[in-house]
């Protein structure tokens, strides 16, 4: 009897496909929900674009250095593989753990979550204030309704295959781009063209010593969650062709990008509304731009918006569940998970229970309230594959490396250092949402055990 070779993931993305995730996986919701947050804290248009600069030149290092690990092994699983190579299958475990929990299928929440708030702009029903169930402790609205359906559309698009979730994602990305720059082409031009802008208005006070840092670290972790998912393309490695030459080149082009495009967005805001106006605000770029050019602007943002939003949900879901893929296939996650579709070559099971997780998440937390678990958790095992490349350089000095972190050891040293003060003053700032993360993932310890008995 002839054995049929087992269904397995397969290359077939290009340099433009993989530089579209890295974009399509990192511009969604934050940069139109986030900047007035950050006014709250930072209310100062210089400080404002200071921390997103910062964010950028911070993810490019990030990036850099996932780009030496993604090239050396090209394997799906990203994060995973490399915490179980430089610290063995717990440190793996406890990431997947935690992504599963938190980390990833929280981001897809939250992209839900914020996909919702800007429908309610359209159609006031699905405000995420309109209750259908309120029942003390438990409180289910419309809009977390709306939330769960678009990850339940997005799960099944991606189900059938890597080629047609990237088609779809590629349109959103490529779509939201032009979108973004047709206004903040306009919208700075309007600004240069009245030799003034509004940012001059009245000034609410600004933070100073001890806590204009706790505000500036606060700022940061916001900038940091616009920028989370640059490193979809390292989940996806077995998945892209040429990858040791194209992984490297996606994150640096794509992160790139999305710094400059994150700086003029900006630009446009701090330039358009006086900071009063941005203090607090969710919904920045709507407001913004109907300022700026009247409210038929605002709403036409509001619908881009929404395009950019599932693109980046949709980019989300198809290179999460390759983290659980990887893990099953050590034995360290459930058997289904590693399960490949024989027709469309995608860790189908693995798709399917990461939406139904996440549409559970959807269910049950604000979107602050996730924004700060995903956050937080996401820091964490930055720092740990950070040092796995010093530990990898020191414990397999000959092996193969296409790209080698440019500024070694100072650009990977500086993002894990800066990621670290970060994270300890997430603690301090945000102490219960952090020991709730932590537990979550102390938790992940007794299960490990459980899956390796197995």
């Amino acid at each position: 009897m002839k054995n049929e070779e087992k269904p397995k993931l397969l290359a077939r993305l290009n340099l433009f496909d993989a530089t579209l995730l890295v974009i399509g996986s990192v511009i969604g919701s934050g940069i139109f929900l986030t900047s007035g947050i950050i006014a709250q804290s930072l209310p100062s248009p210089e400080w404002i674009l200071f921390v997103w600069f910062f964010g950028a030149v911070l993810s490019l290092f990030g990036g850099l250095t996932f780009a030496e690990l993604g090239a050396m092994i090209p394997e799906a699983g990203g994060q995973y593989i490399y915490l179980r190579e430089a610290y063995g299958p717990l440190a793996g475990f406890i990431y997947g753990w935690t992504a599963f929990l938190i980390t990833q299928t929280g981001g897809i929440a939250a992209l839900a979550v914020g996909f919702a708030e800007y429908f309610a702009y359209f159609v006031p029903a699905f405000s995420l204030d309109n209750y259908l169930i309120d029942m003390g402790v438990l409180k289910i609205s419309s809009g977390q309704i709306l939330a769960v359906l678009s990850i339940g559309i997005l799960t099944l698009v991606n189900y059938f295959g890597i080629r047609s979730g990237s088609f779809v994602q590629n349109i959103f990305t490529i779509f939201k781009l032009i979108a973004i720059g047709i206004f903040v082409i306009a919208g700075l031009s309007l600004a240069m063209s009245s030799g003034e802008t509004t940012a001059s208005g009245t000034m609410p006070l600004m933070p100073s010593g001890s806590s204009l840092l706790a505000a500036i670290g606060v700022s940061l972790i916001a900038v940091l969650w616009t920028f989370d998912g640059w490193y979809s393309v390292n989940s996806i490695a077995s998945e892209i062709k040429n990858v040791k030459r194209n992984l490297p080149l996606s994150l640096f082009i794509g992160i790139s990008l999305i710094g400059i495009i994150y700086l003029l967005v900006n630009l446009f805001y701090v330039t358009t509304l006086p900071m009063g106006e941005m203090v607090g605000v969710v919904r920045i770029g709507e407001k913004a731009t109907s300022f700026a050019f009247g409210s038929t602007a605002g709403t036409l943002m509001a619908g881009l918006i929404l395009v950019s939003i599932l693109g980046c949900l949709s980019a989300t879901i198809i290179y999460s569940p390759r983290i659980f893929y990887a893990m099953a296939n050590d034995g360290l996650f459930f058997e289904k998970f590693a399960h490949v579709h024989p027709r469309y070559h995608t860790p189908s099971i693995a798709i399917i229970w990461q939406g139904i997780f996440a549409a559970g998440l959807c269910l049950t937390g604000s979107y602050e309230q996730l924004f700060t678990y995903v956050v937080f958790a996401v820091l964490l095992f930055f720092v740990g594959v950070v040092a796995a490349v010093f530990v990898l350089r020191r414990r397999r000095p000959d092996a193969e490396r296409p790209y080698r972190v440019w500024g070694y050891p100072v650009v990977p040293g500086l993002f894990g250092m800066i990621i670290v003060l970060i994270m300890i003053n997430t603690i301090i700032e945000r102490p219960v949402e952090s020991v709730l993360g932590l537990i979550l993932i102390i938790i992940g310890l007794p299960v490990y055990f459980y899956w390796r008995r197995k």
